[in-house]
């Protein structure tokens, strides 16, 4: 763990320099019986292009507000550390409607269009995949994706200091959620390169520290399972048997 890193941008980049090849967010959707398994490099990939894409394509600034219509997902893992990258505010299950833009899945396209500014849509169906047909007054983000660079340079550096993220109402700068996030993972009695099971939504501080910023903290990895209400004890076991799992968040 690296004392130094002041935003969650930071806490990517000290895994990646840690070990780029270990597994970081391995995903489960319970209702579909999707596994994606991201190593830190693979994650860091798609963080650079989906922060190119924020950056150079968007138009989106430090400070510009970003409603998140996402569930805990890897593509959502994903947008919340492009966002750091960029210093753009991640303001999850936030009001599209006062927002600068809004990235949202496929449930939510008729709220999302309460949103004047950028549209985004994703299809949240396996391995990334575009939308058969992308939404009316929404760029897919499968497709926008691909082609953005493999590595990202910020205009400018975020602010540690500057506000980073809403979730449930609740503000936290970069530097606060670094802080938050490794006391979130003393509480969770998550050590150091441990691997954690979250069943939690990222619809609250609590489901979004378990489900990325808490393991991503302690140089640990986090196997983030949607929809898990009909994975039974002895599936639930063997799940964490496989999956080498260490701490669990429900």
């Amino acid at each position: 763990m690296n004392t130094r890193d002041r935003t969650p941008y930071d806490l990517l980049r000290s895994a990646l320099a840690a070990d780029g090849a270990r597994p970081l967010v391995t995903y489960y959707d319970d209702a579909t019986g999707e596994r994606v398994e991201l190593s830190a490099v693979t994650l860091a990939n798609w963080v650079a292009k989906t922060a190119g894409l924020l950056q150079d394509e968007l138009g989106a600034e430090p400070g510009d507000r970003l409603a998140l219509l996402l569930p805990a997902h890897w593509q959502t893992a994903a947008w919340l550390l492009a966002c750091s990258a960029t210093g753009v505010v991640a303001d999850i299950g936030g009001d599209p409607a006062t927002a600068d833009l809004v990235v949202t899945g496929p449930d939510r396209l008729e709220e999302a269009r309460a949103c004047t500014g950028e549209r985004i849509a994703l299809s949240l169906r396996p391995l990334g995949l575009r939308f058969p047909e992308a939404p009316e007054g929404f760029t897919d983000y499968a497709v926008a994706v691909p082609g953005q660079p493999d590595t990202f340079q910020s205009f400018e550096d975020p602010d540690p200091d500057g506000l980073a993220l809403t979730v449930d109402g609740r503000p936290f700068t970069a530097a606060e959620l670094v802080t938050e996030a490794r006391a979130a993972a003393a509480e969770l009695g998550l050590p150091t390169g441990g691997r954690l099971m979250s069943t939690r939504d990222y619809g609250s501080w609590p489901g979004v520290a378990a489900g990325l910023y808490a393991p991503l903290a302690v140089g640990g990895s986090v196997v983030l399972c949607r929809r898990a209400d009909g994975l039974d004890q002895p599936a639930r076991t063997r799940r964490a048997e496989s999956e080498h799992v260490t701490h669990f968040a429900d």
